[in-house]
């Protein structure tokens, strides 16, 4: 074995949050102990996300035969320069990203990231829930079908569903409601998001048992509907009564007619960026973030709420649910499929490898930063010019290269599919 390898398998942690997929059901669950057979999975556990970097909370271990494990924070401590010059400069020799695999049973709170400026007001306002100065854009890239709440919707759907549905109404209250559809008919963009801003913060600030009684008399009607065969799409049904069962009578049931709702087919993407209102529902993603735990919520939620935080740093301006999936450039020049997710911020950007059967060879090119790179399906080995000899991959396996690096992943099974992560500078 080479003295200082490049290219290392990590020892990652798993977080049992309780709105995990629960036991074998769980992506991050399969893939955990695939790669470990001490894993054991136990059937009533919930299994919510698959963390890959340094963060404190969930380190990564490195995995060098024949040495002492250690966390990847230290390893880069002792290589800053394995981060690549502009990375070990702009980000102060710490890797800026966190990779992660999520399974979705119960939905997440509605919530926010606030960008740069906010953020550091925040945590110097109130530390012990904002506990960094950092801001936290994010991407999911759906592993199954993958069901979120992501912007508010054109103000003209909005306004539909006010007149149309009376609890979604009365829960924001008569005046409210009145503004909103009179400005829809407006062509002024600046009144748009005006009432837009006044009707949810309505919402979020209605008397809880008025929520909870027009909650109730809604899903009551909706599962009536259900009862005799009708159809509740125009109610958006199906997700009001998930998230009736998961937070009852909680005002987050409401949202779902401000928010849209939309479902990521498998290698589609979302980006989460500063003041987006948003929430996972359901299914397995990818998700890669920029190293930091701040979250605005408002619903949907036991934890620490920030009603008048969250409604004032929105972007409420409206768009059509299409628009809400960000799109990756595809590369279909050879025989991989490959796809750049690369949103416009310094920390992070991913690359999805779908390695069709009969294909034996994938180069992962060198990058100018260090890379964090998973198998999700598929079987081979990852060799470099530091390595002595192959790194063993499989599913579920995770591993590690230094910036300007180039890998070459020889595969043995029938087809592969790989992430990789790095800093998108």
């Amino acid at each position: 074995m080479a003295d200082n390898p490049q290219v290392f398998l990590l020892k990652c942690a798993v977080q049992k949050y309780a709105w995990g997929k629960v036991g074998a059901e769980s992506e991050v669950a399969q893939l955990s102990q695939a790669v470990d057979p001490e894993f054991v999975i136990e059937d009533n556990t919930p299994y919510a996300e698959l963390w890959m970097g340094t963060h404190p909370n969930g380190p990564s271990r490195v995995s060098i035969p024949g040495k002492t494990e250690e966390e990847l924070s230290d390893w880069i401590k002792r290589n800053p320069d394995k981060l690549g010059s502009k990375v070990e400069s702009y980000f102060k020799g710490k890797l800026p990203f966190l990779f992660k695999v999520l399974s979705v049973r119960t939905s997440l709170s509605i919530q926010a990231h606030p960008n740069l400026v906010l953020a550091e007001v925040l945590h110097k306002k109130n530390p012990g829930a904002y506990k960094d100065s950092n801001h936290k854009p994010e991407m999911a890239i759906a592993l199954t079908p993958f069901q979120g709440l992501c912007g508010f919707r054109p103000i003209k759907e909005v306004a539909k569903y006010l007149e149309e549905i009376d609890e979604f109404r009365e829960a924001v209250g008569s005046h409210c409601a009145v503004r909103l559809l009179t400005a829809c008919n407006s062509m002024d963009m600046p009144l748009h998001r005006e009432t837009m801003k006044m009707c949810f913060t309505g919402l979020m600030n209605r008397e809880p048992e008025v929520i909870k009684c027009q909650l109730e008399r809604l899903v009551a009607k909706v599962e009536d509907m259900k009862a005799n065969g009708k159809d509740t799409s125009h109610l958006v049904g199906d997700v009001l009564l998930k998230l009736h069962r998961e937070f009852p009578g909680d005002r987050g049931g409401f949202a779902i007619y401000f928010l849209n709702v939309i479902t990521l087919q498998p290698g589609e993407a979302m980006f989460l960026e500063a003041n987006l209102p948003h929430a996972y529902l359901s299914g397995d993603c990818m998700e890669c973030m920029a190293c930091s735990d701040n979250v605005v919520r408002a619903g949907l939620t036991v934890k620490f709420v920030d009603v008048h935080t969250l409604c004032e740093m929105l972007n409420y301006t409206g768009q059509a649910a299409s628009k809400t999936k960000f799109k990756g450039i595809e590369d279909r020049g050879g025989d991989v499929a490959v796809t750049v997710f690369r949103p416009f911020v310094t920390d992070f950007a991913v690359t999805r490898f779908e390695v069709p059967a009969g294909v034996r060879k994938v180069r992962l090119a060198p990058l100018k930063s260090a890379s964090i790179c998973i198998v999700i399906e598929g079987s081979g080995e990852a060799t470099n010019a530091t390595l002595s000899s192959p790194v063993p991959l499989q599913r579920g396996s995770v591993f590690f290269f230094s910036a300007e690096e180039e890998v070459i992943v020889n595969v043995t099974s029938d087809g592969m599919l790989l992430f990789r992560a790095y800093a998108g500078v």
